[in-house]
């Protein structure tokens, strides 16, 4: 047997965790400590890549830093900001470096990415821009552009738009787009490339843009002023949030931004990652495309929005929910494209090397429709919080109030998936009926809220029964909730137990449960989903320890009363951290590095839930 790869072997590409993250509420991108622009997808998040060496060396990639120089000096985000700031020191001087997916006051219809939603006063450029100036001495700056199309399938095709040397088109799979720099640009073959000395005080600028006409700015002055409106609007956002005055606020406040800059703002739609295929085991096969939205994260974006006073966002996000197609039995699929679409059928792309070898890489989501019988409970939580935020039950959400109440009494007894989408054989996971509980518990709830007592007795009855039966065939002979029926083994998705209140916090088994979990399904006190050789998922090989589960740890524990306990984990949690602040989907506890997909909403909204919990207690704790 070979031994596992490690997060930490050499290679050339970078750790997962070393990438800043760029977006315009649009798409996003994935920047390199070297400089180099290693993911973009245009116009969207779920568009084939133009720059995908993130998955492969030879798929595309845009560097501008100072040539010969791989490693800088500091690397920050513009406080309160997506927009990335890299000081380099060379032999000769110092330069600093901004990038922006770049936001403005938006201008007319958007014709690239049309909205289905009300438009803001703000929207995205649809442009990347990039700006130095030299701090001191003379520094040599270069600049490699080399798209490579649909996923790194066809090389670019250059064009020069004028005699001066300063905008050229790249084309390629139906796409064009367009470079801008004050730098004469020289085309070699599927790139191009400029190089140019700065002293001290002067700048550069290099604009990309897939704006309608490629509106791009075309001097250093209109690329300073792209990348001073984004910031602005960034901060702007940010100003709207609540302000919380705690040592974990920096934390909090990088989290919203996280959270923001995976929103679709054509839809209100919110992508679980911005990235397919890194791999949850180092070189191995748990690669999966996670740019879409899993209607399971309804609850957990809606809780961390309205926690932070974010109401827009949330409202936008349950319209979202709202538009979608159900199924033919009435249910809501595990996940949508970002513009609703239902069909997210899964190929693989086995030209690409994958992430530092991991195999293989997918875009589309074969899960797309898997019973998981969890939605139904996320999705009524989700109405129930925003109709107690908003203080009215909206008329377009009671017939999903009323199909999805009716579906979780249909299928509750049924074996699905679970929450985790195993890809082996159907199972009756607890947390499966936890969430059909949870379901017909709000639901019923909001029966009442609307005045209507037959219904509401009707779920809740359903809900008892429920109860009942977990409680029953559920729990092991230690007093813990299980995974499945048909198992004695852990699995850390019945902490939602605690966090949705299926039990009161001084109940025996979910102290039982929470403590089982932290004790004997942890990783140097970090927590696993579930344990590969114990569980059937389809699949092979280790995982990392899961950073939502670690975080969902913290709220379990602090509910069971177990606060200082809690208090330390989250510490820990927040010093693992990337160096900017952000989360993948696991953590390797044997390399410090993350796994999986990159940046994690999922992580990043129960990390807001589990501070937000503790924050609440100190709080209650201070009168």
């Amino acid at each position: 047997m070979s031994a596992r790869q490690s997060a930490a072997m050499p290679s050339p590409f970078p750790p997962i965790d070393d990438y800043a993250f760029l977006s315009d509420c649009h798409t996003g991108a994935l920047v390199a400590p070297d400089g180099s622009v290693d993911w973009l997808c245009v116009p969207s998040f779920d568009s084939p890549s133009v720059f995908g060496t993130l998955l492969d060396r030879e798929a595309g990639n845009f560097r501008l830093a100072p040539f010969g120089i791989n490693v800088p000096a500091a690397r920050v985000y513009e406080a309160g900001t997506n927009t990335l700031v890299t000081s380099w020191r060379t032999a000769d001087g110092w330069v600093e470096v901004r990038d922006a997916l770049t936001m403005g006051t938006r201008q007319g219809e958007d014709t690239v990415t049309p909205h289905t939603r009300p438009p803001a006063d703000d929207d995205a450029d649809h442009t990347l821009v990039r700006t130095v100036v030299c701090l001191a001495g003379r520094v040599e700056i270069e600049l490699i552009c080399e798209p490579v199309f649909d996923y790194g399938r066809t090389s670019a095709e250059w064009t020069l738009v004028d005699d001066d040397r300063h905008a050229a088109d790249a084309t390629g799979a139906g796409v064009t787009v367009r470079l801008t720099t004050d730098m004469p640009l020289g085309i070699e073959g599927g790139r191009v490339r400029a190089r140019h000395v700065i002293s001290a005080g002067e700048g550069l600028f290099c604009a990309l843009s897939w704006a309608e006409d490629f509106a791009a700015p075309t001097t250093a002055d209109e690329a300073d002023a792209r990348i001073a409106a984004t910031v602005r609007y960034w901060r702007g956002w940010l100003d709207h949030a609540r302000a919380i005055d705690h040592p974990w606020r920096a934390m909090l406040e990088r989290s919203a931004l996280a959270i923001k800059g995976l929103t679709y703002m054509p839809t209100g739609a919110t992508v679980a990652a911005l990235t397919t295929s890194l791999p949850e085991t180092p070189g191995g096969e748990r690669n999966w495309d996670y740019r879409y939205t899993w209607i399971r994260d309804t609850t957990f974006t809606l809780r961390a929005l309205h926690l932070l006073q974010l109401d827009w966002e949330a409202d936008e996000f349950m319209q979202f929910v709202a538009d979608v197609e159900p199924t033919e039995d009435g249910s809501l699929q595990i996940m949508y494209g970002i513009d609703g679409r239902r069909d997210l059928t899964e190929t693989t792309r086995d030209d690409l090397s994958g992430y530092a070898g991991a195999h293989p890489v997918r875009i589309g989501n074969g899960a797309f429709d898997q019973r998981q019988n969890d939605v139904l409970g996320a999705v009524l939580d989700s109405i129930l919080l925003h109709t107690r935020r908003s203080e009215r039950l909206p008329r377009r959400l009671w017939p999903i109030v009323e199909s999805q109440a009716t579906c979780a009494q249909k299928v509750w007894q049924e074996p699905d998936q679970g929450i985790w989408e195993a890809r082996g054989a159907p199972q009756h996971y607890v947390s499966s009926k936890l969430m059909c509980w949870v379901a017909m518990d709000r639901a019923a709830n909001l029966a009442g809220i609307r005045g209507d007592k037959d219904l509401e007795a009707s779920w809740r009855t359903t809900a008892d029964e429920i109860q009942t039966d977990i409680l029953k065939n559920g729990v092991n002979d230690k007093g813990v909730l299980k995974q499945h029926y048909a198992t004695d083994s852990l699995d850390a998705s019945v902490l939602l137990a605690a966090i949705f209140g299926f039990l009161p916090p001084d109940d025996d088994r979910l102290r039982a449960t929470v403590l089982a979990i932290a004790d004997d399904l942890t990783e140097d006190g970090f927590v696993l989903r579930y344990r590969t050789e114990e569980t059937d998922d389809g699949l092979s090989g280790k995982e990392g320890t899961f950073l939502i589960c670690s975080f969902w740890l913290v709220s379990a524990l602090a509910i069971i009363g177990e606060e200082q306990r809690a208090r330390d984990l989250l510490e820990r949690l927040i010093r693992i951290s990337s160096p900017l602040g952000l989360y993948a989907e696991e953590f390797d506890t044997d390399t410090g590095h993350h796994l999986g997909n990159f940046p994690q909403a999922f992580s990043h909204l129960a990390m807001i839930e589990a501070a937000g919990r503790l924050i609440l207690s100190e709080r209650l704790a201070e009168l």
